[in-house]
Parts: C-alpha cells; sequence; structure tokens
C-alpha cells in the first residue's frame, strides 16, 4: 500500500545557486555577530561585559568595528530573508518568515547608524552617573526592542512550518527559543550583569542562522531528489 504524498506546501524545494548563496549570508550573520562582540568585549580597554551594555562598544576610538558589526550582520540578514522568499515562497512562512527576518536585519543597520550613549564609566572619561539622552541613543535604544519583537515573532512562524512538516525537534527548539530569550534578557536587570543580555541576544540571532542552515539542507535534500 502506497503513502500518500505530503501536501505540496510542506514539500521543500530546491534552491538556485544564487538563492542558496543569499541564505549562507543568514547562516553567517549570527555568528558573525557574536563573535565579533565576543572578541571586543574581551579586548576593548574599559569595558566591563558585566556592567556595559553591548551596544557601547560603537562608542571610542575602535567603536567603527561594532557599527560595522551592525551593519554588516544587518546586510546579511537582509540577504538572506531575500533567499527565504524566493525558497519558501509558496510555502508555510512564505510570507512572513522573510519579512520578519528582513526586518531583524533592518533593525541591525539601525542600531549601527544610530551609536548609544556613553554611560557607566564607558568610553574610559565618561561619568558614572547617567546623562541625558541623546536623540541617537534614543533612536539607537529602539533597535534591540524591534529586533526581539521581530525574531520572537519569526520562532513562532517557523516553529508552525517544522510542526506541519512533522519535524518537532525544530518545532520546539523554535517555541523554547523566544522564552528563552525573554528569561534571560530580563534576567540581567535583577542580576545587574549585562552578559545575560548577550546570552538573550545570542539564542536569537544563532536560532536564525541555524534555521536558515536546516532550509539549505531541506533545499539541497530535494534538489538530490529530482
Amino acid at each position: 500500500m502506497s503513502h500518500p504524498p505530503k501536501a505540496p506546501e510542506t514539500v521543500p524545494l530546491a534552491a538556485s545557486s544564487s538563492t542558496t548563496a543569499l541564505l549562507w549570508c543568514g547562516v553567517a550573520a549570527g555568528p558573525l555577530f557574536v563573535a565579533s562582540v565576543v572578541v571586543q568585549e574581551l579586548t576593548r580597554d574599559g569595558f566591563d561585559p558585566a556592567r556595559h551594555a553591548l551596544s557601547q562598544l560603537s562608542l571610542g576610538e575602535h567603536g567603527w568595528i561594532q557599527t560595522a558589526t551592525f551593519v554588516v550582520a544587518g546586510v546579511l540578514a537582509l540577504a538572506s530573508a531575500l533567499g527565504l522568499r524566493r525558497l519558501l515562497h509558496r510555502g508555510p512562512a512564505g510570507t512572513w518568515g522573510p519579512l520578519l527576518i528582513g526586518l531583524y536585519g533592518f533593525g541591525m543597520i539601525w542600531g549601527g547608524v544610530f551609536p548609544t550613549d556613553p554611560a557607566a564609566g564607558f568610553p574610559p572619561g565618561t561619568p558614572d552617573t547617567a546623562s541625558e539622552q541623546s536623540w541617537h541613543g534614543i533612536l539607537h535604544n529602539l533597535a534591540p526592542v524591534f529586533t526581539g519583537l521581530t525574531l520572537i515573532a519569526a520562532c513562532l512562524v517557523f516553529a508552525r512550518r517544522f510542526a506541519r512538516q512533522g519535524r518537532h525537534g525544530w518545532a520546539g527548539y523554535s517555541l523554547l527559543t523566544a522564552p528563552a530569550y525573554l528569561v534571560a534578557g530580563f534576567a540581567a536587570f535583577p542580576l545587574e550583569d549585562m552578559r545575560w543580555l548577550l546570552i538573550g541576544g545570542a539564542l536569537l540571532w544563532l536560532w536564525a542562522s541555524a534555521v536558515t542552515l536546516r532550509l539549505i539542507t531541506e533545499s539541497q535534500a530535494a534538489g538530490g531528489q529530482q
């Protein structure tokens, strides 16, 4: 007795070489951002990862490195959103998935274009007491909230897609990443340790990369069956 075919919308599609290249941009975005931040936090003079937010790496003599990290990671995410649109346009997550990943990329670029304000003694010479926020500091503070919300929504969209495919491990991973991010992020404030914000963010950024890699694997498997 033959098995019924999969529903058309759940069948993975083979990607062209150009689409795959765009998707690989998304795979690189998360690890690149996290690695750059960690290296800078460990090497920047006067920077205390427990006390200072990662956005403050955009300040000071070497602040251009973190600014470039924001922008490059954002451009890579935008490129992957285009690849996702090409790959998924006929299936579940085909509309909201690429859109949300694209908005995540936009939020990263936004965070690079509008730098945060000096605070808590960084860069060195900055007073410990809080000063009035600048207009660009206010705009910058919108970026982490925006990117966090868009990636939480993306987690839910892709969890639904994986569940419809019967990939329950990936569905569970996607569903658990969103609350894990929130728990880690909110823990930073009572614990007075900004490293928890980095941990929470890394969970989302690396999730987006992992899902994109999974979709590349699916598309390559589909191409091999054709």
